[in-house]
């Protein structure tokens, strides 16, 4: 079943979904494969698979001067999509980026896709490359996510980007798109960031799904604003449970977000990071719980160094509600 119809075919449902990020290059899977273990023994409506555009790292020659190299941290979010449904039967999404690609690295992501049997996607600009002060597409790719879009569509209706007809167009792709309650960091305000996302939705997106919040009213303010503008598809909330002490500062700089003043009074009390992942559990699952109260039925967890926690805040949620 696809995601979009798990989605809707389970309104009524409290269900769950889980975001997880391939390993370093060189580490292997078994530590992926071990937590993905402990989130499919929670049934989860689908798990999602992030991808990462390559950085440049320097290299010091003998002479000493330095090399600039391109490499690629991640890779393998096609290959591990694929793995995680074989092994676990669970529904799977790996996300496709703009950054870091052209227009035929995405073609081909999709061709791999299609030989796969995986059509659910989850279509996202990415983010700007570490030592770019702001997003620089790659030559000869995406600027936007709804120029991504524009290619998937032009792919589901049997044509490649060059407007080549595919001779055996195969399934078609289902997609949905990231949100941002507390809008993306270069829209100039939540407002136009909030046509982009309207733009994505009359282009196709069948859902979308948020960037993580801690303050639920936000979530709800976003979803009330989008409605009164005519966004009409599933707005998914994307929660990730605070599990170090260090995040207090980190999230907030990274994705972009502000933590609640009741909640970061509490993390400065902590006194270890397992004073911190304790206090995280009890935070989520009580916004987890109010989600619900507001009739929320999906969930989705960014588990990223927080597997533990996100299976103790789900039974956690089993019990209580």
């Amino acid at each position: 079943m696809a995601v979009a119809d798990i989605i809707n075919h389970g309104h009524n449902e409290r269900q769950f979904s889980f975001e997880v990020l391939p390993p370093l290059k060189g580490t292997g899977t078994e530590k992926l494969f071990a937590d993905i273990a402990k989130l499919c023994e929670l049934n989860p409506a689908f798990i999602n698979i992030t991808t990462h555009h390559s950085e440049y790292v320097y290299r010091e020659l003998s002479d000493g001067r330095y090399e600039r190299q391109r490499i690629r941290r991640r890779p393998g979010t096609i290959a591990v999509a694929a793995a995680i449904q074989q092994r676990f039967g669970v529904t799977v999404q790996p996300h496709i980026i703009c950054s870091g690609a052209t227009v035929e690295d995405i073609e081909y992501e999709l061709l791999d896709l299609q030989f796969l049997g995986l059509n659910d996607l989850l279509l996202l600009r990415g983010d700007k490359a570490k030592d770019d002060s702001t997003f620089k597409p790659t030559p000869g790719g995406h600027t936007h996510t709804t120029d991504l879009i524009r290619q998937v569509n032009r792919f589901n209706e049997g044509f490649f980007a060059d407007g080549t007809p595919i001779k055996n167009p195969g399934q078609k792709f289902n997609y949905g798109v990231a949100c941002y309650p507390e809008k993306h960091e270069e829209a100039p305000n939540l407002e136009r960031d909030m046509e982009y996302l309207k733009q994505k939705q009359e282009l196709g997106a069948q859902y979308a799904v948020t960037q993580l919040f801690y303050d639920n009213q936000k979530y709800f303010d976003f979803v009330e604003k989008a409605r009164n503008m005519g966004i009409t598809i599933p707005i998914i909330p994307g929660i990730k449970p605070l599990a170090k002490l260090s995040q207090l500062t980190v999230v907030p700089k990274t994705f972009h977000c502000d933590i609640p003043e009741p909640l970061a009074r509490e993390i400065v009390k902590c006194k270890t990071d397992d004073d911190a992942r304790r206090l995280g559990i009890e935070w989520t699952t009580n916004q987890c719980l109010d989600l619900y109260s507001h009739g929320i039925c999906d969930i989705h967890f960014y588990t990223i160094g927080a597997v533990d926690s996100v299976v103790e805040i789900v039974k956690r949620l089993r019990v209580q509600s």
